[in-house]
Protein backbone atom coordinates (compact mmCIF):
# COMPACT_ATOMS: atom_id res chain seq x y z
CA UNK A 1 0.00 0.00 0.00
CA UNK A 2 1.76 3.43 -0.64
CA UNK A 3 1.64 5.88 1.92
CA UNK A 4 -0.86 7.84 2.85
CA UNK A 5 -3.59 5.39 1.18
CA UNK A 6 -4.98 3.76 4.46
CA UNK A 7 -8.57 3.31 5.54
CA UNK A 8 -9.27 4.62 9.07
CA UNK A 9 -11.45 2.78 11.16
CA UNK A 10 -12.19 3.96 14.82
CA UNK A 11 -14.17 2.22 17.84
CA UNK A 12 -15.49 4.71 21.10
CA UNK A 13 -16.55 4.10 24.82
CA UNK A 14 -17.48 7.35 25.78
CA UNK A 15 -19.62 8.40 28.65
CA UNK A 16 -23.05 9.36 26.05
CA UNK A 17 -23.64 5.86 26.35
CA UNK A 18 -21.54 3.79 28.55
CA UNK A 19 -20.88 4.04 32.32
CA UNK A 20 -17.75 4.70 34.21
CA UNK A 21 -16.94 1.47 34.65
CA UNK A 22 -17.45 0.82 30.80
CA UNK A 23 -14.92 2.99 30.01
CA UNK A 24 -12.45 1.82 32.22
CA UNK A 25 -12.77 -1.83 30.95
CA UNK A 26 -12.07 -0.76 27.20
CA UNK A 27 -9.01 -1.06 25.86
CA UNK A 28 -5.32 -1.87 27.10
CA UNK A 29 -4.00 -0.08 30.19
CA UNK A 30 -2.33 2.78 28.35
CA UNK A 31 -2.69 4.99 25.17
CA UNK A 32 0.74 3.48 24.33
CA UNK A 33 -0.25 -0.23 25.24
CA UNK A 34 -3.08 0.32 23.29
CA UNK A 35 -1.16 1.56 20.45
CA UNK A 36 1.37 -1.78 20.80
CA UNK A 37 -0.91 -3.72 20.57
CA UNK A 38 -2.99 -2.59 17.25
CA UNK A 39 0.39 -2.24 15.57
CA UNK A 40 1.19 -5.65 16.39
CA UNK A 41 -1.47 -6.80 14.49
CA UNK A 42 -0.89 -7.79 10.94
CA UNK A 43 -2.35 -4.99 8.58
CA UNK A 44 -2.33 -2.64 10.76
CA UNK A 45 -0.14 0.13 9.24
CA UNK A 46 -0.67 2.88 12.09
CA UNK A 47 -2.82 3.56 15.55
CA UNK A 48 -4.10 5.96 17.57
CA UNK A 49 -5.42 6.17 21.19
CA UNK A 50 -7.18 7.86 23.52
CA UNK A 51 -8.05 7.58 27.11
CA UNK A 52 -9.66 9.65 29.11
CA UNK A 53 -11.78 9.67 32.12
CA UNK A 54 -14.74 10.36 29.85
CA UNK A 55 -13.41 7.86 27.16
CA UNK A 56 -11.72 5.10 25.68
CA UNK A 57 -10.89 5.22 21.85
CA UNK A 58 -8.60 3.92 19.25
CA UNK A 59 -8.20 4.46 15.17
CA UNK A 60 -6.36 2.90 13.08
CA UNK A 61 -5.17 2.88 9.36
CA UNK A 62 -5.51 -0.42 7.00
CA UNK A 63 -5.80 -1.37 3.44
CA UNK A 64 -9.40 -1.60 3.99
CA UNK A 65 -12.24 -1.33 6.71
CA UNK A 66 -12.96 -5.31 7.49
CA UNK A 67 -9.34 -5.38 8.48
CA UNK A 68 -9.59 -2.49 10.79
CA UNK A 69 -12.85 -3.68 11.97
CA UNK A 70 -11.50 -6.90 12.69
CA UNK A 71 -8.94 -5.48 15.06
CA UNK A 72 -11.00 -4.32 17.39
CA UNK A 73 -13.31 -7.54 17.97
CA UNK A 74 -11.43 -7.43 21.53
CA UNK A 75 -10.93 -3.73 22.43
CA UNK A 76 -14.10 -3.92 24.64
CA UNK A 77 -15.04 -7.75 25.07
CA UNK A 78 -17.28 -7.03 28.74
CA UNK A 79 -18.68 -3.72 27.70
CA UNK A 80 -22.11 -3.79 26.39
CA UNK A 81 -22.47 -3.33 22.64
CA UNK A 82 -25.00 -0.76 22.97
CA UNK A 83 -22.38 1.31 24.28
CA UNK A 84 -19.47 0.21 22.07
CA UNK A 85 -19.56 2.79 18.79
CA UNK A 86 -17.45 1.42 16.06
CA UNK A 87 -16.51 4.33 13.05
CA UNK A 88 -16.04 4.20 9.25
CA UNK A 89 -13.38 6.54 8.10
CA UNK A 90 -15.28 9.59 7.71
CA UNK A 91 -17.22 9.46 10.94
CA UNK A 92 -13.87 8.45 12.42
CA UNK A 93 -11.98 11.92 10.68
CA UNK A 94 -15.17 14.18 12.07
CA UNK A 95 -15.48 12.64 15.28
CA UNK A 96 -11.63 13.50 16.41
CA UNK A 97 -12.51 17.01 15.25
CA UNK A 98 -15.42 16.65 17.62
CA UNK A 99 -13.12 15.79 20.69
CA UNK A 100 -10.44 18.30 20.12
CA UNK A 101 -13.15 20.51 19.84
CA UNK A 102 -14.70 20.10 22.80
CA UNK A 103 -18.13 18.99 21.38
CA UNK A 104 -18.04 15.48 22.56
CA UNK A 105 -17.39 16.20 26.23
CA UNK A 106 -19.12 15.66 29.17
CA UNK A 107 -18.29 19.50 29.98
CA UNK A 108 -19.03 20.95 26.42
CA UNK A 109 -16.34 23.13 25.23
CA UNK A 110 -13.78 21.88 28.05
CA UNK A 111 -10.37 22.79 28.05
CA UNK A 112 -8.73 19.74 29.25
CA UNK A 113 -9.55 17.11 26.33
CA UNK A 114 -7.35 19.69 24.18
CA UNK A 115 -4.51 19.01 25.70
CA UNK A 116 -5.38 15.16 25.88
CA UNK A 117 -5.17 15.18 22.42
CA UNK A 118 -2.07 16.53 22.10
CA UNK A 119 -0.44 13.92 24.87
CA UNK A 120 -2.41 10.99 23.07
CA UNK A 121 -0.86 11.95 19.90
CA UNK A 122 2.96 11.98 21.43
CA UNK A 123 2.32 8.71 23.28
CA UNK A 124 1.00 7.28 19.88
CA UNK A 125 4.35 8.90 18.32
CA UNK A 126 6.58 7.58 20.81
CA UNK A 127 5.05 4.28 20.14
CA UNK A 128 5.11 3.96 16.40
CA UNK A 129 2.22 4.51 15.38
CA UNK A 130 1.57 7.65 13.49
CA UNK A 131 2.25 7.87 9.79
CA UNK A 132 0.92 10.14 7.12
CA UNK A 133 -2.55 9.17 7.55
CA UNK A 134 -3.21 10.23 11.18
CA UNK A 135 -0.77 12.67 10.95
CA UNK A 136 -3.07 14.46 9.37
CA UNK A 137 -6.13 13.70 10.97
CA UNK A 138 -5.20 14.29 14.29
CA UNK A 139 -3.22 17.40 13.91
CA UNK A 140 -6.33 18.61 11.96
CA UNK A 141 -8.59 17.91 14.90
CA UNK A 142 -5.54 19.98 17.42
CA UNK A 143 -5.63 22.77 14.68
CA UNK A 144 -9.41 22.30 14.88
CA UNK A 145 -9.70 22.88 18.43
CA UNK A 146 -7.45 25.76 19.03
CA UNK A 147 -9.69 28.05 16.26
CA UNK A 148 -12.90 27.09 18.44
CA UNK A 149 -11.43 28.46 21.69
CA UNK A 150 -9.70 31.17 20.31
CA UNK A 151 -12.43 31.96 17.75
CA UNK A 152 -15.91 31.52 19.34
CA UNK A 153 -17.02 31.12 23.32
CA UNK A 154 -16.66 27.62 23.30
CA UNK A 155 -15.43 27.97 26.62
CA UNK A 156 -16.98 29.98 28.77
CA UNK A 157 -18.00 29.31 31.62
CA UNK A 158 -17.36 26.12 33.35
CA UNK A 159 -14.85 24.86 31.30
CA UNK A 160 -13.09 21.74 32.83
CA UNK A 161 -14.56 18.39 34.93
CA UNK A 162 -12.64 20.46 37.72
CA UNK A 163 -14.69 23.53 37.46
CA UNK A 164 -17.37 21.35 36.64
CA UNK A 165 -16.87 19.15 39.95
CA UNK A 166 -16.43 22.62 41.80
CA UNK A 167 -19.76 24.11 40.74
CA UNK A 168 -21.44 20.87 41.57
CA UNK A 169 -19.83 20.64 44.87
CA UNK A 170 -21.25 24.26 45.55
CA UNK A 171 -24.84 23.02 45.18
CA UNK A 172 -23.88 20.47 47.94
CA UNK A 173 -22.30 21.94 50.44
CA UNK A 174 -21.91 25.66 51.35
CA UNK A 175 -17.97 26.44 50.29
CA UNK A 176 -17.64 29.21 51.57
CA UNK A 177 -15.14 29.25 54.86
CA UNK A 178 -15.02 25.36 54.13
CA UNK A 179 -12.29 22.81 53.82
CA UNK A 180 -11.61 20.76 50.83
CA UNK A 181 -9.61 18.02 49.67
CA UNK A 182 -8.28 17.13 46.49
CA UNK A 183 -7.12 13.62 45.90
CA UNK A 184 -4.36 13.53 42.83
CA UNK A 185 -2.04 16.19 42.27
CA UNK A 186 -2.16 16.03 38.21
CA UNK A 187 -3.53 18.24 35.73
CA UNK A 188 -7.12 17.66 36.58
CA UNK A 189 -6.28 17.76 40.42
CA UNK A 190 -4.77 21.43 39.86
CA UNK A 191 -7.53 22.52 37.58
CA UNK A 192 -10.02 21.43 40.63
CA UNK A 193 -7.90 22.87 43.48
CA UNK A 194 -7.86 26.08 41.69
CA UNK A 195 -11.91 26.13 40.65
CA UNK A 196 -12.38 24.93 44.57
CA UNK A 197 -10.03 28.50 45.54
CA UNK A 198 -12.20 30.29 43.66
CA UNK A 199 -15.38 29.60 45.33
CA UNK A 200 -14.27 30.45 48.89
CA UNK A 201 -13.13 27.39 50.46
CA UNK A 202 -11.01 28.45 53.61
CA UNK A 203 -8.15 25.91 53.46
CA UNK A 204 -7.35 23.21 50.86
CA UNK A 205 -5.85 19.50 51.65
CA UNK A 206 -4.00 18.39 48.79
CA UNK A 207 -3.56 14.50 48.96
CA UNK A 208 -1.03 12.64 46.56
CA UNK A 209 0.90 9.53 46.51
CA UNK A 210 4.38 12.20 45.80
CA UNK A 211 4.15 14.96 48.12
CA UNK A 212 6.62 17.31 46.19
CA UNK A 213 3.64 17.06 43.40
CA UNK A 214 0.95 18.34 46.06
CA UNK A 215 3.45 20.84 47.12
CA UNK A 216 3.44 22.06 43.56
CA UNK A 217 -0.48 21.73 43.51
CA UNK A 218 -0.90 23.80 47.06
CA UNK A 219 1.36 26.39 45.87
CA UNK A 220 -0.80 27.03 42.81
CA UNK A 221 -3.83 28.38 44.82
CA UNK A 222 -4.68 31.57 46.69
CA UNK A 223 -5.90 29.72 50.08
CA UNK A 224 -4.15 28.33 52.98
CA UNK A 225 -2.99 24.60 51.36
CA UNK A 226 -0.94 21.97 52.89
CA UNK A 227 0.53 19.06 50.98
CA UNK A 228 -0.22 15.16 52.74
CA UNK A 229 1.07 11.76 51.59
CA UNK A 230 -1.89 9.23 51.06
CA UNK A 231 -1.46 7.81 54.54
CA UNK A 232 -3.10 10.72 56.12
CA UNK A 233 -5.86 10.59 53.61
CA UNK A 234 -8.38 9.68 56.87
CA UNK A 235 -7.29 12.36 58.75
CA UNK A 236 -7.74 14.91 55.29
CA UNK A 237 -11.26 13.15 54.54
CA UNK A 238 -12.08 13.80 58.26
CA UNK A 239 -11.07 17.45 58.09
CA UNK A 240 -12.85 18.50 54.81
CA UNK A 241 -16.54 19.53 53.86
CA UNK A 242 -15.92 18.57 50.19
CA UNK A 243 -13.25 15.77 48.78
CA UNK A 244 -12.32 15.40 45.20
CA UNK A 245 -11.67 12.47 43.85
CA UNK A 246 -8.60 12.85 40.99
CA UNK A 247 -5.64 10.37 40.97
CA UNK A 248 -4.52 7.53 38.74
CA UNK A 249 -4.85 4.92 41.24
CA UNK A 250 -5.56 2.00 39.70
CA UNK A 251 -7.53 0.90 43.23
CA UNK A 252 -9.85 2.92 45.20
CA UNK A 253 -8.00 5.61 47.65
CA UNK A 254 -11.04 6.00 49.74
CA UNK A 255 -13.36 3.50 51.95
CA UNK A 256 -15.72 3.12 54.03
CA UNK A 257 -13.37 3.85 56.80
CA UNK A 258 -12.24 6.53 56.12
CA UNK A 259 -15.74 8.34 55.54
CA UNK A 260 -16.45 6.51 59.26
CA UNK A 261 -16.45 9.94 61.67
CA UNK A 262 -15.87 12.43 59.01
CA UNK A 263 -19.15 13.92 59.37
CA UNK A 264 -21.44 15.28 56.31
CA UNK A 265 -18.98 15.21 54.00
CA UNK A 266 -19.42 15.36 49.97
CA UNK A 267 -17.31 13.31 47.45
CA UNK A 268 -17.08 14.49 43.96
CA UNK A 269 -14.96 11.41 42.15
CA UNK A 270 -13.82 12.31 38.73
CA UNK A 271 -11.05 9.64 38.98
CA UNK A 272 -11.07 6.70 36.31
CA UNK A 273 -11.09 4.02 37.74
CA UNK A 274 -12.89 5.66 41.03
CA UNK A 275 -10.81 6.71 43.95
CA UNK A 276 -14.27 6.28 46.22
CA UNK A 277 -15.30 3.59 47.19
CA UNK A 278 -19.19 3.09 45.51
CA UNK A 279 -20.06 1.86 48.85
CA UNK A 280 -18.99 5.31 50.41
CA UNK A 281 -22.29 6.57 49.43
CA UNK A 282 -24.26 4.57 51.88
CA UNK A 283 -22.72 6.13 54.99
CA UNK A 284 -25.41 8.14 56.49
CA UNK A 285 -23.89 11.65 56.08
CA UNK A 286 -22.26 11.12 53.12
CA UNK A 287 -22.89 11.56 49.98
CA UNK A 288 -20.89 10.46 46.89
CA UNK A 289 -21.35 11.97 43.25
CA UNK A 290 -18.93 10.69 40.13
CA UNK A 291 -18.75 11.59 36.40
CA UNK A 292 -22.52 9.83 35.52
CA UNK A 293 -23.50 12.18 37.72
CA UNK A 294 -22.08 15.62 36.40
CA UNK A 295 -24.47 16.03 33.77
CA UNK A 296 -27.04 17.87 35.07
CA UNK A 297 -24.29 21.23 35.84
CA UNK A 298 -22.88 20.41 33.00
CA UNK A 299 -26.38 21.05 30.87
CA UNK A 300 -26.64 24.30 31.66
CA UNK A 301 -23.45 25.07 30.24
CA UNK A 302 -24.33 23.51 27.39
CA UNK A 303 -27.66 25.78 27.13
CA UNK A 304 -24.81 28.73 27.43
CA UNK A 305 -22.88 27.20 25.01
CA UNK A 306 -24.99 26.30 22.26
CA UNK A 307 -24.66 29.24 20.07
CA UNK A 308 -20.86 29.05 20.26
CA UNK A 309 -21.60 24.96 19.45
CA UNK A 310 -22.68 26.05 16.34
CA UNK A 311 -20.32 28.34 14.88
CA UNK A 312 -17.18 25.21 15.70
CA UNK A 313 -19.63 22.80 13.97
CA UNK A 314 -19.30 25.56 11.13
CA UNK A 315 -15.43 25.50 11.88
CA UNK A 316 -15.52 21.36 11.73
CA UNK A 317 -17.23 21.34 8.52
CA UNK A 318 -14.77 23.36 6.85
CA UNK A 319 -11.81 21.35 8.12
CA UNK A 320 -13.59 18.29 7.40
CA UNK A 321 -14.13 19.00 3.94
CA UNK A 322 -10.55 20.07 3.40
CA UNK A 323 -9.09 16.93 4.93
CA UNK A 324 -11.22 14.73 3.34
CA UNK A 325 -10.30 16.67 -0.33
CA UNK A 326 -6.79 16.12 0.56
CA UNK A 327 -6.99 12.60 1.28
CA UNK A 328 -8.92 12.18 -2.16
CA UNK A 329 -6.35 14.12 -3.99
CA UNK A 330 -3.73 11.92 -2.01
CA UNK A 331 -5.57 8.72 -3.49
CA UNK A 332 -5.38 9.68 -7.06
CA UNK A 333 -1.96 11.27 -6.71
CA UNK A 334 -0.39 7.97 -5.69
CA UNK A 335 -2.13 6.12 -7.85
CA UNK A 336 -0.90 8.56 -10.33
CA UNK A 337 2.64 8.64 -9.38
CA UNK A 338 2.81 4.60 -9.49
CA UNK A 339 1.45 4.65 -13.29
CA UNK A 340 3.98 6.70 -14.08
CA UNK A 341 6.83 5.12 -12.29
CA UNK A 342 5.80 1.73 -13.64
CA UNK A 343 5.59 3.53 -16.92
CA UNK A 344 9.11 5.32 -16.98
CA UNK A 345 10.45 2.04 -17.04
CA UNK A 346 8.46 0.78 -20.16
CA UNK A 347 9.33 3.77 -21.57
CA UNK A 348 13.06 3.47 -20.96
CA UNK A 349 13.27 -0.08 -22.02
CA UNK A 350 11.07 0.35 -25.43
CA UNK A 351 13.20 3.50 -26.43
CA UNK A 352 16.91 2.15 -25.33
CA UNK A 353 15.45 -1.41 -27.39
CA UNK A 354 14.76 0.88 -30.39
CA UNK A 355 17.73 3.41 -30.53
CA UNK A 356 19.68 0.38 -30.39
CA UNK A 357 18.16 -1.24 -33.03
CA UNK A 358 18.59 2.36 -35.20
CA UNK A 359 22.38 2.43 -33.84
CA UNK A 360 22.96 -0.83 -35.40
CA UNK A 361 21.73 0.95 -39.27
CA UNK A 362 24.27 3.49 -38.57
CA UNK A 363 25.07 6.74 -36.22
CA UNK A 364 22.08 8.59 -34.59
CA UNK A 365 22.81 12.89 -34.30
CA UNK A 366 21.75 14.11 -31.31
CA UNK A 367 18.96 15.58 -32.82
CA UNK A 368 17.67 12.73 -33.87
CA UNK A 369 18.02 11.14 -30.42
CA UNK A 370 16.19 13.54 -29.15
CA UNK A 371 13.54 13.62 -31.67
CA UNK A 372 13.24 10.02 -31.23
CA UNK A 373 12.44 10.07 -27.43
CA UNK A 374 10.39 13.13 -27.27
CA UNK A 375 7.80 10.96 -30.09
CA UNK A 376 8.05 8.36 -27.33
CA UNK A 377 6.97 10.59 -24.55
CA UNK A 378 4.29 11.90 -26.57
CA UNK A 379 2.65 8.89 -27.39
CA UNK A 380 2.80 7.72 -23.65
CA UNK A 381 1.77 11.27 -22.49
CA UNK A 382 -1.21 10.87 -24.17
CA UNK A 383 -2.00 7.52 -23.42
CA UNK A 384 -1.78 8.31 -19.17
CA UNK A 385 -3.91 11.58 -20.41
CA UNK A 386 -7.59 10.05 -19.67
CA UNK A 387 -6.50 7.69 -16.93
CA UNK A 388 -4.95 10.41 -14.82
CA UNK A 389 -8.07 12.45 -15.81
CA UNK A 390 -10.36 9.21 -14.34
CA UNK A 391 -8.26 8.99 -11.49
CA UNK A 392 -8.83 12.31 -10.11
CA UNK A 393 -12.46 12.37 -11.39
CA UNK A 394 -13.00 8.75 -9.39
CA UNK A 395 -11.11 10.72 -6.04
CA UNK A 396 -13.61 13.46 -6.02
CA UNK A 397 -16.39 11.13 -6.46
CA UNK A 398 -15.43 8.48 -3.65
CA UNK A 399 -15.20 5.82 -6.70
CA UNK A 400 -12.27 4.07 -4.09
CA UNK A 401 -13.18 1.24 -6.40
CA UNK A 402 -11.45 2.24 -9.44
CA UNK A 403 -8.91 4.02 -7.15
CA UNK A 404 -8.01 0.27 -5.35
CA UNK A 405 -7.82 -1.70 -8.89
CA UNK A 406 -5.91 1.44 -9.96
CA UNK A 407 -3.56 0.54 -7.18
CA UNK A 408 -3.12 -3.11 -7.84
CA UNK A 409 -2.41 -2.13 -11.82
CA UNK A 410 -0.34 0.25 -11.68
CA UNK A 411 2.08 -0.77 -8.80
CA UNK A 412 5.60 -0.17 -9.17
CA UNK A 413 6.37 -2.48 -6.91
CA UNK A 414 6.17 -5.87 -8.61
CA UNK A 415 8.44 -8.03 -9.35
CA UNK A 416 9.79 -9.18 -12.82
CA UNK A 417 11.48 -7.90 -15.70
CA UNK A 418 9.37 -5.59 -17.97
CA UNK A 419 9.28 -7.11 -21.24
CA UNK A 420 7.74 -5.63 -25.09
CA UNK A 421 4.24 -6.48 -25.42
CA UNK A 422 3.51 -7.63 -21.84
CA UNK A 423 0.06 -7.62 -21.29
CA UNK A 424 0.02 -7.18 -18.13
CA UNK A 425 2.78 -4.31 -18.06
CA UNK A 426 1.51 -0.63 -17.41
CA UNK A 427 1.81 1.38 -20.32
CA UNK A 428 3.45 4.50 -18.63
CA UNK A 429 5.59 7.31 -19.09
CA UNK A 430 8.22 9.10 -16.20
CA UNK A 431 6.00 11.46 -13.90
CA UNK A 432 8.79 13.75 -14.53
CA UNK A 433 8.45 14.31 -18.24
CA UNK A 434 4.35 13.51 -18.45
CA UNK A 435 4.36 16.98 -20.44
CA UNK A 436 6.60 16.55 -22.98
CA UNK A 437 6.11 16.75 -26.58
CA UNK A 438 2.46 17.89 -25.46
CA UNK A 439 0.40 21.15 -25.49
CA UNK A 440 -1.22 19.82 -22.12
CA UNK A 441 -1.29 20.86 -18.68
CA UNK A 442 1.10 18.31 -16.55
CA UNK A 443 -0.98 15.89 -15.32
CA UNK A 444 1.11 14.51 -12.43
CA UNK A 445 0.69 15.03 -9.00
CA UNK A 446 1.19 18.46 -7.59
CA UNK A 447 2.97 19.08 -4.09
CA UNK A 448 -0.31 19.53 -1.86
CA UNK A 449 -0.41 22.92 -0.02
CA UNK A 450 -0.26 23.17 3.74
CA UNK A 451 -2.80 24.63 5.71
Amino acid sequence: MFGGAGVITGVRVAHDTATVDEISAAGAESQRAEVACLTAREGIQEAFALQTCNRAEAYVVTDDAATGRAAFEEFAPSVREEAVHRMDHEESLRHLMRVAAGLESLVLGEDHVLGQVRNAYQDAMGAGGIGPTLEEAVTKAIHVGERARSETAINDGVHSLGSAAAAFAAEDADLVGATATVVGAGEMGTITAKSLASRGIDRLLVVNRTVPHAEHVATAVDVEASALGLSAITTAVAESDVVVGTSASDDPLIGVEDAVGAGETTFVDLAQPRDVEPAVDDHPVATVYDLDDLESVTERTRRQRREAAAEVEAIIDEAFEHLLERYKRKRADEVIAAMYEGADAVKTAELDRALDQLEAEGDLSDGQREAVAAMADALVNKLLAAPTSSLRDAAAEDDWTTIHTALQLFDPTAEGPIEAGDADAPPGFSADDSSAGTGEADPTPSPLEDD
